[in-house]
């Protein structure tokens, strides 16, 4: 969710360079983005531990870095602004709204409402230091041109792709995998319509399998593609559904319509996947389930919810994604 602005930063401030600090699994998020040069960490050796951090910050103070902006705020992260707080380098970190999402997600006494979306901390954090950023008009990337090791699982673009990501890291987003089925099935009888899957691991892949063999017109993507490959793939979609996962955050920043499922989270955690309408957030039934969200990562479930999702109907979320393949 940080792509969208330092897209906006880098476009809005020509004159400004920015080096990105992150997991090397993320760098392609800023391959194609200009003045970003990306520094990957690795904190299970080398910047493991105070120590390896402290070697971090030897490392970023090389670059004659002017700003700090902390985008993630958390431990980690802070004591690299620690360190450069003695340095007299300008620091702002993203306030994460702990306390209102804590009263979001409690059982007693919660206050429903819709939260800052994390977006909009981000562009508060950079207009701390001077730097307003505009997103109300955004840039995305053009479509990526497909290789061919790509086209031999997609075949070349004479429909309209619908890409589905079923999955998610804790169950309780993940929407129930019969419905899931169902709606496969009603999108394959469409016409001029493929369907791609996208998930990992094993078990992920099994079930995916399962899902193709039952239809001509879906293909299943997991384990079949690099990572920067699915993202070009992603980019050529008309539509992604995914849950409340990183599969909807990577089709938003590339501009997708998204369509997301939201279980035991919700989007008024300020989660929404970046310039995406409201109504493209499809949610439980909180007539049954009023204590939704229970958690704003979906890691605590509360008894009696583990079937909310079940609300969501099988065809209200096909008219969704017939409504914007048919624009």
């Amino acid at each position: 969710m940080t792509v969208p602005v330092v897209r906006a930063f880098v476009s809005q401030y020509p004159q400004h360079k920015i080096t990105v600090v992150s997991r090397p699994f993320f760098k392609p998020f800023f391959d194609a983005i200009p003045n970003v040069t990306f520094c990957s960490i690795d904190v299970t050796k080398k910047h493991k531990g105070f120590i390896g951090l402290f070697r971090l910050f030897l490392e970023l103070r090389k670059l004659k870095i002017d700003f700090i902006v902390d985008l993630h705020n958390v431990l980690r992260s802070k004591i690299i602004r620690a360190f450069f707080f003695f340095t007299n380098t300008k620091i702002a970190a993203t306030d994460k709204g702990r306390a209102e999402k804590k009263a979001l997600t409690r059982i007693q006494n919660k206050i429903f409402k819709p939260l800052t979306p994390i977006i909009k901390r981000h562009q508060m954090t950079f207009e701390k230091l001077g730097f307003p950023i505009d997103l109300s008009e955004p840039i995305f990337p053009k479509k990526a041109i497909l290789n061919p090791n790509i086209e031999a699982i997609s075949s070349i673009k004479t429909q309209k792709w619908i890409g589905i990501a079923p999955f998610a890291q804790y169950q309780s987003k993940v929407y129930p995998l019969d419905l899931m089925q169902n709606v496969i099935a009603e999108l394959a009888q469409l016409n001029d319509v493929k369907l791609f899957l996208f998930g990992g691991g094993k078990k992920e892949i099994d079930i995916l399998e399962q899902f193709q063999k039952e239809h001509k017109n879906v293909v299943n993507c997991a384990g079949k593609l690099k990572f920067n490959e699915e993202l070009d793939l992603i980019s050529n979609l008309d539509v992604m559904l995914s849950m409340d996962s990183g599969n909807a955050h990577i089709a938003a920043m590339l501009g997708i319509s998204v369509v997301t499922l939201w279980g035991a989270t919700h989007p008024f955690a300020g989660f929404q996947p970046f310039h995406q309408p409201d109504d493209n957030c499809l949610t439980v039934d909180r007539t049954k389930f009023p204590n939704i969200p229970t958690s704003i990562y979906g890691n605590k479930v509360i008894p009696g919810y583990e079937n909310a999702m079940q609300t969501i109907e099988v065809e209200k979320i096909v008219a969704k994604l017939k409504s914007i393949i048919s624009v």
